[in-house]
């Protein structure tokens, strides 16, 4: 691609292009692109009745939107969240739209791992099928706040519960696609400030602690962990031949309540401006639905994803060292505190 500038010709870098097409809302090989909704790029996506999916943050934004969609395309949806009344809402508006819907409501608070544990324990209970894991629940503090574990809380709620409801939840996500022959589906939302992650900057026990806390800077190494997470768990399940996949997705920069965190850090003219490039909350629902859904990423795993086709994540995060060491420390702290907390 080549512009015009002051007389000369310019050629767009990589980064300028994408920008480009999705400013443009220009699709990818995919056929679809940034402008792409939700109910769009599951259209044509023949779903077995049977598939259930669980989606945590499913209470607002895109979470709310994503279990709206696969409610609508006849999935089985689980919704995990912190506050039950407005899962609740949440449910009763999907049913209004599709009175078929089956919604099913429970509790998890992901900064808490003893949460984690109890919902796990509920959910296993109702003895469903698992096809679909979306951990899409996030939470951005400008502040420094810790966990009833006494992690730093950005931390805590968007990797450290999601990594341990993937592990207690994974069995059963790969007995139900060995019995049910459909490939089991697992999402981690993440974000592409992961990209700003420095590789010196990026050590377990100050993710932990909280050192030199900024809130961008911490919501950013959050992102970059759930797509290491990715990385290691999809090498795991090729290496036992578990037919279910693991993608990492970047929605989009949406109008969430996470946007509206970050508004006190930019001048209202600035955040105005920023304002017409940001997603709708349909628009930022889409790529996580064309990934747990679509016939066309059937056997992909270890990749990420934004505007509905394959991207690239920045070197760090595609680091195998760096995602088995992230994996290793992760685990030995989680079994450490459940061994404390059951001693």
């Amino acid at each position: 691609m080549v512009f015009l500038c002051g007389g000369k010709r310019v050629k767009a870098s990589k980064g300028m292009k994408a920008t480009l097409r999705y400013l443009a809302g220009m699709a990818g090989p995919s056929g679809y692109g940034s402008n792409s909704t939700a109910e769009q790029v599951t259209e044509d996506c023949f779903l077995s009745s049977h598939l259930t999916a669980l989606i945590t943050g499913g209470t607002s934004g895109i979470g709310a939107e994503t279990a709206r969609v696969l409610a609508k395309r006849g999935v089985r949806v689980v919704i995990g969240a912190r506050d039950l009344k407005k899962a609740r809402e949440v449910r009763h508006n999907i049913q209004k739209e599709t009175p078929k819907a089956e919604i099913i409501v429970l509790e998890i608070d992901l900064s808490s791992f003893a949460s984690v544990q109890r919902f796990c324990s509920e959910f296993l209970a109702l003895q469903l099928p698992l096809n679909i894991l979306i951990n899409n629940a996030g939470i951005f503090s400008q502040n420094l706040e810790f966990s009833e574990e006494k992690i730093e809380l950005t931390f805590a709620t968007n990797y450290l519960g999601h990594f341990l409801l993937t592990e207690m939840l994974i069995e059963k996500m790969i007995e139900t696609a060995e019995k049910s022959g459909i490939e089991g589906r697992i999402i981690n939302v993440s974000s592409v400030i992961h990209s700003w992650v420095k590789r010196d900057a990026f050590h377990f026990h100050h993710l932990l602690n909280g050192t030199k806390y900024n809130g961008t800077r911490a919501y950013a190494q959050s992102k970059l962990a759930n797509i290491l997470h990715v990385k290691e768990l999809a090498r795991q399940l090729k290496a036992r031949n578990a037919k279910v996949t693991v993608n990492a997705v970047h929605p989009g920069i949406v109008k969430t309540g996470i946007i509206r965190a970050h508004k006190g850090l930019i001048t209202d003219s600035l955040f105005f401006i920023a304002s017409k490039l940001l997603k709708s909350t349909s628009q930022g629902a889409a790529t996580t639905c064309y990934v747990a859904v679509s016939a066309k990423t059937q056997g992909l795993s270890g990749k990420y994803f934004a505007d509905c086709n394959e991207g690239n994540c920045s070197s760090l995060a595609n680091d195998e060292f760096e995602a088995q060491k992230l994996w290793n420390n992760t685990q030995a702290l989680i079994h450490k505190r459940l061994r404390q907390a059951s001693s």
